[in-house]
């Protein structure tokens, strides 16, 4: 496993829509495994693939319930109920801010075997999962304030 560059605010792969993975290889696990480490390392409770430059649809995640992988995900349902909360981002230090999300969502997407699996969260959890799928799509904490 490595500890991999996390990029920042101004560096365009941050601004683009990953691409979706089209197969689960070992490369992919092992990016997996790195990913996670650079996460924990940081720390930070999620990583997005865009943010230490590769532009593909995977995202980890721990918020303190052991770790979450993600590959190809998917919002499919998200609460009504929202609230507000401060959240951070690895790829902008030490700048905080206010956003509303959905108090609970559920996510579609491949783990790292190329199983379909299905991911409910709440609270900090639903807030990760909004937090590095917007990575996903070029958008960031800041686009909300």
């Amino acid at each position: 496993m490595a500890i991999l560059k996390i990029r920042e605010l101004g560096d365009p792969v941050l601004r683009t829509k990953a691409k979706e993975v089209t197969e689960v290889t070992d490369k992919t696990r092992k990016l997996l495994d790195d990913m996670a480490e650079t996460m924990y390392d940081a720390p930070g409770v999620g990583l997005a693939a865009p943010q230490i430059g590769i532009s593909k649809r995977i995202i980890v995640i721990d918020v303190g319930s052991g770790l979450v992988e993600l590959i190809n995900p998917e919002i499919v349902e998200e609460s009504k109920k929202t609230y507000i909360d401060q959240e951070g981002c690895l790829s902008i230090p030490d700048k905080t801010g206010k956003v509303e999300r959905a108090y609970k969502v559920k996510v579609k997407a491949l783990d790292r075997n190329g199983k379909e699996i299905e991911v409910k969260g709440k609270g900090l959890l639903a807030r990760a999962l909004q937090h590095e799928i917007d990575h996903l799509e070029g958008r960031l904490f800041v686009d909300y304030i």
